[in-house]
């Protein structure tokens, strides 16, 4: 037998406020943020840096900065996948 549609809105409801607190409060206040997985502000600073290590590691011949600003860019890429926190299928 099936549970009615309210029960399902709900545990629904409960879902979301356990994964993403911040987005269902704005949800329920009428002005939406944006979710968890779309949010990059992580992912825009660790390029910052990245490209700030980069140019200093170019700028003064540093071998060691230039491979902290590559290793640091590679970590900092795959921030930008909205999906990273799924299983593949």
């Amino acid at each position: 037998m099936r549970q009615p549609d309210d029960e399902h809105l709900s545990d629904l409801a409960a879902r979301l406020e356990r994964d993403d607190p911040r987005f269902a409060r704005a949800l329920g206040s009428g002005r939406p943020a944006r979710p968890r997985e779309y949010r990059r502000t992580g992912a825009w600073g660790t390029l910052t840096a990245a490209l700030g290590l980069l140019a200093a590691g170019m700028a003064l011949p540093e071998g060691i900065l230039v491979a902290a600003g590559l290793v640091l860019a590679g970590i900092g890429v795959p921030l930008f996948d909205p999906h990273r926190d799924r299983p593949p299928r």
